[in-house]
């Protein structure tokens, strides 16, 4: 019984000692690779405001975050506004619709201007989850002109594709999704 005390006791001592740190002691991190966000057309959610001559509509896409943390966006950079959308006679957006091409089709991106990645801060920032993706509805930032040709009627349109965006990566909660922002001039 007693070589049970001695020994809870000298246990008992042992964790009161201090340890100290030898000088130049180190460990090692790493840090995350950067890898480019992916934006993709999509169907659905399917655009409320369409498209007409002289108007603006919704253009829906999809933002796919392929890093290990999450990247928040706030703002887009466009193409010129003589980079016209593609027109095509359905969703999928496989087939193209006769005499409403990315030459003809007169759709640009709202506030586009003649100057190639004119950047354009959105109302809200979105932040796309890590390894995620998030379905964003961009409010009225598609325009027709009204010189756009009768063809491109009924169309659903591939828009040009934008030439960066205004994002940092690091600790911040997702954007819930589906998700409606805008961007203005």
């Amino acid at each position: 019984m007693l070589g049970m005390a001695l020994v809870g006791g000298g246990a008992y001592a042992a964790t009161n000692w201090i340890i100290g740190l030898t000088a130049g002691s180190s460990a090692e991190s790493q840090s995350a690779t950067i890898a480019n966000l992916t934006i993709s057309a999509v169907a659905s959610p399917s655009a409320t405001n369409l498209l007409y001559p002289g108007g603006s509509g919704d253009v829906v896409a999809t933002i796919t975050n392929p890093n290990p943390y999450p990247v928040t966006i706030t703002g887009v950079d466009l193409p010129t506004n003589t980079t016209y959308a593609g027109g095509f006679t359905t969703s999928s957006l496989g087939t193209a619709q006769t005499g409403c091409s990315s030459t003809t089709s007169d759709v640009v991106w709202n506030y586009s201007s003649a100057t190639s990645g004119s950047v354009h801060t959105l109302t809200s920032a979105l932040t796309v989850a890590a390894n995620g993706s998030l379905t964003v509805t961009f409010t009225n930032d598609a325009s027709m002109t009204t010189a756009a040709p009768a063809a491109c009627a009924a169309t659903f349109f591939s828009m040009p594709s934008l030439t960066g965006v205004v994002a940092t990566g690091g600790a911040a909660t997702a954007t819930t999704g589906p998700a409606t922002d805008a961007w203005t001039s």
